[in-house]
């Protein structure tokens, strides 16, 4: 009844709820304790281009290794995107395969916007989409050193069509829009300006030719059907010929780590089942990385024969997050001077 003064508590009462309050202290306690168990986070020739003239950058701030970034509305081309005429979905991160080497602890990407001014950066997106109506042209053989290959192939593609020259060309674009925010010079050996080509050969010289301190080659695999996932190829020594690369294998395998953990980081694409180990490979028969007298890499973002890899690679919300995965380690190399690990 209102008004009448409540009877006290009876003490068994009293106890009980002293008793179950203090289990569900080191209950809930537990329960954090098996949420963080579960928690996996621990060209020559080629002009600069202004970031006006690419795709809108994003913000340069830091991204946690273990977080892909969310896209934005930058984030979307501005052309319609191939493949089957609509926009694949973007697929949810995919945790890497068990590997017998600890994952690199890169520092994050500094956020200051003007961190890379000053330096000069060369995107190689590789083939072009003209390569296939010059086959005379890029068949002609041409010196690596220790070896003599074709000037340039056509690339491979998805099973819907989507070319790996449209794509390297697409997220290189994206990814010089983002270094660019950060202060960066960026050039590319070929930006849809170029009928065929450039050469293997002229495109190993396009990093001294520009000045650059650092260079990555971009490609999409053409692979087994059945296997999935992104490898980056470092340059083995080779001292043949006109090739003398032993100043930059060092830095390149420094690279190589750095770029191999961002990017799984930014797309969560998971290391390559089908070629290379933890997503590293090492070759001597490459000429863009036998003739290259700065550091550079190349990285195989996926294999574009692989019907969940093409789905990821024709998305466009992807692609911005693998070149922001370039952009990044890029930042990271060229601001540190981490000592490379044997991993």
């Amino acid at each position: 009844m209102t008004g009448t003064a409540p009877r006290p508590p009876r003490r068994s009462a009293l106890l009980r709820a002293t008793t179950a309050a203090a289990v569900a202290v080191p209950l809930c306690t537990a329960g954090w304790f098996g949420w963080r168990a579960l928690d996996h986070s621990g060209p020559a020739g080629a002009t600069a281009a202004p970031a006006a003239s690419a795709p809108a950058a994003s913000s340069p701030a830091s991204v946690p290794a273990s977080t892909p970034p969310a896209p934005t509305a930058t984030d979307q081309p501005s052309t319609a995107d191939p493949a089957d005429g609509t926009a694949a979905p973007l697929t949810p991160p995919v945790a890497p395969p068990p590997s017998t080497t600890p994952a690199a602890e890169a520092p994050p990407a500094p956020a200051d916007a003007a961190v890379l001014t000053g330096r000069t950066v060369l995107l190689d997106p590789g083939h072009n989409p003209g390569n296939s109506a010059h086959t005379a042209e890029i068949n002609r053989q041409v010196d690596i050193g220790n070896a003599r290959k074709e000037c340039d192939t056509t690339g491979t593609e998805t099973n819907a069509g989507y070319t790996e020259a449209e794509y390297t060309l697409d997220v290189s674009r994206r990814a010089r829009a983002l270094l660019a925010a950060r202060g960066a010079t960026v050039v590319l050996t070929q930006d849809g300006d170029r009928p065929w080509g450039p050469c293997i050969d002229e495109r190993a010289r396009a990093g001294a030719d520009a000045h650059a301190d650092v260079a990555v080659s971009v490609h999409g695999d053409g692979g087994p059907a059945s296997g999935s996932g992104f490898h980056v190829i470092m340059p083995a020594r080779v001292v043949a010929g006109t090739a003398d690369n032993a100043a930059i294998v060092a830095p390149s395998r420094r690279l190589g780590l750095l770029l191999r953990d961002r990017f799984h980081a930014a797309t969560g694409e998971p290391y390559a089942d089908y070629i290379a180990k933890d997503g590293l490979d090492t070759r001597s028969d490459l000429g863009g990385l036998n003739l290259s007298t700065v550091p550079k890499v190349f990285i195989e973002c996926g294999n574009m024969r692989n019907s969940t890899d093409a789905k990821r690679m024709t998305d466009p919300q992807w692609r911005q997050q693998a070149a922001r995965g370039i952009a990044d380690a890029l930042t990271v190399f060229l601001t540190t001077q981490e000592k490379t690990e044997e991993r």
